[in-house]
């Protein structure tokens, strides 16, 4: 039977072989490039919103492949809003809330009740936002959606928790320098962002000043129905699930919330140099400035402009000239952020040898200012445009990430029809468009360089590129 299946095998391979020898010669003298196909469609799934009785948001959208259920939800919150000398409370505030247990189950009879139904809750807060998500089986999504509103509505923020949490916290502060990548990261963030939320970072003595009352006011403060987006996804009807969620946060009571004071970034470009010694035989280069804000009407043409430069891979500027033309890197980047709330970065990056140091910052801020001074070429346009307008669709691959991107355009306070409109914006960009962008929104004379390496082995001294000022990393091992 075996080599019967193997004949069969052989046999179809040689029908192909014959009939790909048939093929007209002059359909193989065809370049991929030169193919033609018809315009892909896509629409991007919507999703239906509903208001709950007590005021939240509420994201439908059933999916009866599989008998899943997944559910998210957004809350307004942040490190934007901790206190400075307190940096870190609202990541361990997101982290105690699903590990510290409820009024009404311990954190490890949560974990073992999850455990047993093969489902997942978690929690979260990062810079400008909170989320809190759960998957469970449909026939378990009583039981989670009952431990899901319970860790939103009722923890208790377990103090042997809240200790394990900021003690992993600590070590990963003590180890924050092994890495030169990390250093040349958080230092830039740190220069660019000068004072602002942005810019901070955690310490050892914030991390220890953190107590559980302040686990316990910040949840209070942010975690309201009325300052919460949810959603949900999965096998439900959405008559019984609106009445199941409606009953698991019946309790949770609206209120007034006293967002703190944000100062707006500062648009320092004054460009700065910055070394910190590291003995490595790489040296990591960060350079770059502020950036733009997603709502900029040249948001398109920066993003187009970007993918030109350095954010295309193997196709950008940065990459074929550093790396495939002179062998100096082996990875070189750029990439423009847009802030969301504020103003976002723009950074170029790359690790090469010590010894071409000097060679590479000059040979970037070169091909940052030609991109300034003539039009891309007619091919870099198209190349750019059709690899950000094809790879769009790569953000909707689960009815989970179609979920957050609605949630998304609503937190961020995007027009409705952003997503809709996307490829199209990025379609309309011109060479004309991407020379002012580029003009706009670049500077190559007032950049922040940050450079991690060991500078007695550099091919000419950092004051090459102005004053110096010295990165001292400090010693964490208290």
């Amino acid at each position: 039977m075996r080599n019967f299946k193997f004949q069969i095998s052989n046999f179809k391979f040689l029908i192909l072989a014959i009939a790909c020898c048939l093929l007209p010669v002059n359909l193989w003298a065809i370049h991929p490039s030169k193919l033609k196909f018809e315009p892909f469609k896509f629409n991007p799934p919507n999703t239906e919103v509903v208001i709950l009785n007590n005021g939240v948001t509420l994201h439908l959208l059933e999916d009866h492949e599989l008998p899943l259920i997944d559910m998210v939800a957004v809350v307004r919150t942040g490190s934007l809003y901790e206190a400075e000398d307190k940096t870190g409370l609202a990541g361990i505030t997101g982290t105690v809330m699903r590990t510290g247990g409820t009024v009404n189950m311990t954190g490890k009879e949560i974990d073992e009740t999850l455990e047993f139904v093969a489902g997942s809750v978690e929690v979260s807060i990062g810079m400008d936002s909170g989320s809190a998500t759960m998957s469970v089986m449909k026939k378990d999504l009583d039981k989670g959606l009952r431990i899901y509103a319970d860790i939103l509505m009722n923890p208790v923020f377990d103090e042997d928790k809240m200790e394990i949490e900021k003690q992993k916290i600590i070590e990963s502060i003590r180890r924050q320098n092994d890495d030169p990548s990390n250093i040349a990261r958080r230092e830039f963030r740190k220069i660019v962002y000068s004072n602002h939320p942005y810019g901070r970072t955690p310490t050892i003595d914030t991390i220890t000043r953190i107590k559980k009352d302040d686990l316990v006011q910040f949840h209070k403060r942010y975690f309201h129905p009325n300052n919460i987006i949810m959603g949900i996804t999965g096998d439900f009807s959405r008559e019984e699930i609106i009445k199941k969620i409606e009953e698991a946060f019946k309790d949770w009571q609206q209120s007034d919330i006293d967002f703190p004071y944000v100062p707006s970034v500062k648009k320092d470009f004054n460009g700065s140099v910055n070394f910190a010694f590291k003995d490595t035989t790489q040296t990591v280069i960060r350079m770059g400035h502020l950036g733009i804000k997603q709502d900029n009407p040249d948001y398109y043409s920066v993003m187009v402009m970007d993918d030109i430069l350095g954010g295309g891979g193997f196709t950008s500027r940065l990459m074929k000239e550093v790396r495939s033309n002179r062998g100096l890197a082996y990875s070189v980047w750029s990439i423009f952020t847009a802030g969301k709330m504020d103003l976002g970065l723009f950074v170029a990056g790359c690790e090469t040898k010590s010894e071409s140091t000097h060679e590479v910052i000059v040979l970037m801020k070169n091909i940052l200012q030609e991109i300034r001074e003539s039009p891309v070429s007619d091919e870099e346009l198209q190349v750019a445009k059709d690899s950000i307008i094809n790879s769009f669709i790569f953000g909707f691959t689960s009815n989970l990430q179609v979920l957050n991107q609605r949630i998304n355009v609503q937190y961020y306070k995007l027009p409705y029809d952003y997503l809709e409109k996307y490829r199209d914006n990025i379609a309309k960009a011109t060479k004309e468009d991407v020379l002012n962008a580029a003009r706009k929104y670049l500077n190559p004379d007032k950049l922040t360089l940050v450079v991690v390496g060991n500078d007695k082995k550099f091919d000419k001294p950092m004051s090459e590129f102005g004053n110096v000022s010295n990165i001292t990393l400090e010693s964490t091992n208290q």
